[in-house]
């Protein structure tokens, strides 16, 4: 609150240029009039649509491979490396050719946030998995315990806190990715929003969908870690 107050008496004073940095009560003003159109409810709808079905897909494919490298020497020599390889490629040295592959369509967006949020499950979880102690597979083993019931009673409890790491990683990359993937094509969304807003200098505008970037970001956290909380009562909170 105090750095709100002080950016606001700095911009009343003439400290800084509203072009260069709008006052606090400009940009507010700026969200209720795209509130009051339906237009900023209707962008933020679409943004949180792509980033949580990228999440969804990269999530869901890097728990499960996470699973499989971890449990399956083969799997983690055949896989691993190459994951690894992709994982360094940075998000914008894809766009060309996510273009030829999707076009400007969705799919190439959703595509870029499930590959962002891929990595951190896949990793978290096969660190999950390859920490798990080896004397409670033996005991699992020793009771006669099937593959599905080992993964259920062993494998995915022992797991669980490295993959809600993960989730949490990726829930905050995935808005990185977001950004990125609505700077090409897109006619709708929140990053289309501060493009757009861009050709007509509204830096208002621009700053409101800096901060409902950094606002969702800091729910979704909040969100993953009550679930940890929940799922994960014996763990001391970070």
């Amino acid at each position: 609150m105090l750095v709100v107050a002080l950016w606001q008496l700095a911009s009343q004073v003439g400290w800084l240029n509203p072009r260069v940095l709008p006052a606090p009560s400009a940009v507010l003003g700026a969200g209720w009039e795209l509130a009051r159109s339906g237009e900023l409810g209707h962008h933020f709808l679409i943004s949180l649509q792509r980033a949580g079905l990228g999440v969804l897909v990269g999530g869901g494919l890097g728990f499960a491979f996470g699973v499989l490298t971890g449990t399956s020497r083969a799997a983690n020599l055949l896989l691993d490396t190459t994951f690894q390889m992709i994982r360094t490629i940075p998000n914008l040295a894809l766009i060309p050719l996510v273009i030829l592959w999707f076009g400007i369509g969705e799919s190439g967006k959703v595509f870029l946030i499930a590959l962002a949020t891929f990595f951190p499950v896949y990793l978290n979880t096969l660190h999950g998995v390859t920490g798990i102690d080896g004397r409670l597979k033996e005991m699992a083993g020793v009771y006669g315990l099937s593959p599905l019931e080992t993964f259920r009673r062993v494998t995915l409890p022992g797991a669980l806190p490295g993959v809600l790491v993960g989730v949490r990683y990726a829930l905050g990359i995935s808005w990185l990715a977001l950004v990125v993937s609505e700077s090409f094509g897109a006619s709708s969304g929140i990053g289309f929003l501060a493009m757009d807003a861009r050709e007509f200098f509204r830096t208002d505008v621009i700053v409101l969908a800096i901060l409902i970037y950094a606002l969702i970001g800091k729910v979704a956290d909040v969100l993953v870690r009550a679930l940890e909380r929940r799922l994960l009562p014996w763990q001391v909170p970070a």
